[in-house]
């Protein structure tokens, strides 16, 4: 199931949740322009390659999953749980909207 969570709901999840994976679907380029921790780095715009190595992740796991304002990450959501994946979380507003902790 694909949801949309603010940034406070996705502190908040990831903060308890042991499972969690943080996926990056932006470009390499906007990636070096920052980026949340510890996340994952696949390129939605790489289509069936992006599907590719999408379907080597666990799909038990729960995927927290952004990109510079939401819109790349819904699609990804809903193409990772079409492809099996059960729990999707797509960060409302993206990049754009973070405030949190970022690295570079």
């Amino acid at each position: 199931m694909a949801e949309d969570i603010t940034q406070d709901q996705w502190e908040d999840l990831i903060a308890k949740d042991t499972s969690a994976v943080i996926l990056d679907v932006r470009t390499e380029e906007e990636v070096e322009d920052g980026f949340i921790p510890n996340m994952l780095n696949l390129d939605i715009r790489q289509g069936q390659g992006f599907l590719d190595e999408v379907e080597k992740l666990d799909k038990t796991k729960n995927y927290y999953v952004y990109c510079r304002s939401g819109a790349r990450s819904a699609q990804a959501c809903t193409l990772m749980n079409q492809m099996g994946f059960k729990t999707t979380y797509n960060l409302i507003g993206g990049f754009m909207s973070w405030d949190g902790e970022v690295a570079e």
